[in-house]
């Protein structure tokens, strides 16, 4: 590849849908699939934080992280405020994309994904983490190269655009991003997927901006009632072939091949969660059921705390149950530990923890 900028040519590109009929159709069914599942929840929210949360995390593993679910929702129930080790590094990581997730949402109420999103949800991701420093909130001033680890730009695998080139191709971007008369919508959000890696407008963080404008756009576009299609879990399992296609793009080899194993992604994707969806909907009626006999007045709200964060902690349970009295609380939370719904972290004397398994594997 040659050693200078790659300049990627203006949207819309050229596209043969005919190729791509059959991935266009599945991704369509499958996806349609999953909102009418979601259309009909009564409470989304029991879903949005743990698959969110699931999100964040493989989304932020591409990237190099190596905290795993348990350790984030484990440090929540913690209330930790210190930076000790990499693993909650890896952690704050994680639940900073969850912030910039929920931020964006609220943001789209205002207005359709375009710079000003971008920059806040940026500045929320790189908050306190790695790659604070680098201009977190701004697109970048510098010209920047991609390859392996001390590698110098001789040796770079790829060569984004030079800073005087991003907002030109950022407002074609916007543009683009925002068009209602694309030929299929699918293929439009994988279209911009890759734009917005090639430009790379940040210094730091373009890859998890990137995946998580993807629910987004469905979410924006009505295709999804919750923008609850969780994408990175497909695009990890498979990171190689994921920045191969990418830079197929870049390369010239057209868009087909990558647009493939992005719809290919969004069918597997949609069909996956609508599972999980479904399993998280039958477990929560059947232990709505068993805590009948709890016979206790805040038993459902701690089945629904539990079913937004599986591993808790007495002094987050505190915060969140206004029961007149802490034994109250203790009580419940015996209970719940007695019927087998909860399993209390051995070896712990202060601030107790107790983990949801349940939720946990489904979730895995």
């Amino acid at each position: 590849m040659s050693k200078i900028p790659f300049i990627p040519p203006k949207l819309p590109p050229k596209i043969d849908y005919s190729l791509l009929i059959k991935e266009i159709g599945q991704a369509h069914d499958a996806l349609g699939q999953l909102n009418g599942l979601l259309v009909n929840i009564p409470n989304p929210d029991l879903l949005t934080t743990p698959l969110l949360t699931k999100e964040a995390v493989l989304s932020s593993r591409i990237e190099g992280t190596q905290a795993t679910l348990k350790d984030v929702f484990e440090y929540e129930a913690e209330a930790k405020s210190s930076e000790e080790d990499a693993k909650e590094r890896d952690v704050r990581e994680i639940l900073n994309y969850r912030r910039a997730m929920d931020i964006a949402i609220d943001e789209l109420a205002k207005r359709p994904i375009g710079e000003n999103l971008l920059k806040r949800t940026h500045h929320i991701l790189l908050d306190s983490v790695r790659g604070a420093h680098k201009d977190r909130g701004h697109f970048r001033k510098s010209q920047v190269y991609i390859g392996p680890p001390n590698s110098t730009i001789d040796e770079a695998t790829y060569i984004p655009p030079p800073p005087a080139e991003i907002l030109p191709l950022l407002s074609n971007w916007e543009a683009y991003i925002n068009l209602e008369s694309e030929k299929d919508v699918l293929a439009q959000i994988g279209v911009a997927h890759y734009q917005f890696e090639a430009i790379h407008p940040f210094m730091d963080g373009n890859g998890r901006i990137g995946r998580l404008i993807i629910p987004l756009f469905l979410y924006q576009r009505k295709l999804l009632s919750h923008p609850l299609l969780y994408i990175s879990e497909y695009f990890e399992s498979r990171r190689s072939d994921y920045y191969d296609l990418l830079n197929g793009i870049s390369r010239g080899e057209g868009w087909e091949n990558w647009l493939k194993f992005f719809l290919q992604a969004v069918a597997v994707q949609s069909l996956k969660t609508q599972g999980t969806v479904l399993k998280i909907l039958v477990l929560y009626r059947k232990l709505k059921d068993e805590i009948v006999q709890v016979n206790a007045v805040h038993a459902v709200s701690l089945l629904d705390i539990i079913f937004a964060s599986p591993v808790i902690s007495f002094v987050s349970i505190k915060k969140r149950i206004r029961a007149r009295s802490y034994q109250t609380i203790y009580n419940l939370l015996n209970k719940f530990v007695a019927l087998g719904i909860l399993k209390e972290m051995p070896g712990r004397k202060r601030n107790r923890i107790f983990i949801f398994q349940q939720l946990l594997d489904i979730l895995k």
